[in-house]
């Protein structure tokens, strides 16, 4: 049986304890050194090996001793990714630099007048893309599932506290929809990620690196429904403390329904597989993403 994700990530209560002590009372080079063991475990005992090793070996084309050493650094780049969440999340001085590729993108989608969506993937730290968001004169909505909300909350509501960031739960009842539509005639912008989806809601398949995989078709049917400018946005940790943020021209999918939802994920997938080719080591979907079991 196939392992999917469950609309969660775990989390140790205990650990992010131990790092935000060492964030405040030493800064993140001792956090960061601390982290080397705890990636040394995961990379030892945890049951995610084996798709990273899938990931590395069948997708990137990896060599054997050259897919476990990105093994280890995905694990010890994503620990990175969370302490630089956390030094964010707790108010401490962030020593983080960034360069935007395309953030004239974001303000043509703006000033088109209709709103835009954003779609990213669980890939690099898109949660510090709230530095910039913060720049915007406009108001972004984020759409997550429910199991996601209470987890990011906190990290949104201190980052975000002018205001200018709001949640937009995914629902049974579809009201999630009226709510994007209000937020895209008030000229505001939707983001949502298209890597990942919960059991029992409707996927679209795709090829991503080579091989067939599902992806959601929410964020695909936003796009093709509501025809405003999409842009495709991530951001990757270049160094210790260097980020690279970057957003694709915007496009209109008008075409009719079904070949608008196949045409913005041929281009999302595209735009997935550039960035995995340059920043292996960031690919955070630690689950059985292409379904071999």
């Amino acid at each position: 049986m196939t392992q999917s994700w469950q609309g969660k990530s775990a989390g140790n209560k205990l650990g992010y304890r131990i790092f935000i002590a060492i964030l405040r009372f030493a800064g993140t080079r001792p956090a960061y050194f601390l982290l080397r063991f705890v990636a040394l475990y995961y990379f030892l005992f945890s049951p995610t090996r084996k798709y990273m090793r899938y990931f590395f070996r069948e997708r990137q084309g990896y060599g054997w001793w050259h897919s476990l050493r990105g093994m280890y650094r995905n694990y010890y780049i994503f620990g990175q990714t969370l302490i630089d969440k956390i030094v964010v999340m707790s108010g401490m001085k962030a020593p983080y630099t960034f360069e935007f590729d395309g953030e004239h993108h974001i303000e043509e989608i703006m000033a088109g007048g209709n709103g835009g969506i954003l779609i990213s993937a669980h890939a690099g730290n898109y949660e510090l893309a709230g530095y910039y968001f913060k720049r915007l004169p406009v108001k972004v909505n984020i759409i997550m599932v429910d199991n996601e909300r209470e987890q990011i909350k906190q990290y949104l509501e201190s980052v975000m506290n002018d205001r200018k960031l709001n949640i937009i739960t995914i629902k049974d009842d579809l009201s999630h929809v009226y709510e994007i539509s209000n937020a895209l005639k008030n000229n505001e912008l939707i983001a949502i990620h298209a890597d990942r989806f919960v059991v029992g809601s409707k996927t679209i398949e795709g090829t991503l690196l080579g091989e067939k995989a599902l992806f959601p078709m929410g964020p695909f049917v936003l796009a093709a429904t509501f025809k405003v400018p999409v842009s495709y946005v991530f951001c990757f940790k270049e160094t210790a403390t260097h980020y690279h943020m970057s957003s694709s021209p915007p496009q209109e999918y008008k075409q009719q329904k079904q070949v608008a939802i196949t045409q913005a994920l041929a281009d999302y997938i595209k735009e997935l597989e550039t960035k995995l080719k340059l920043y292996p080591e960031q690919w955070f979907n630690y689950y059985d993403f292409w379904m071999k079991g």
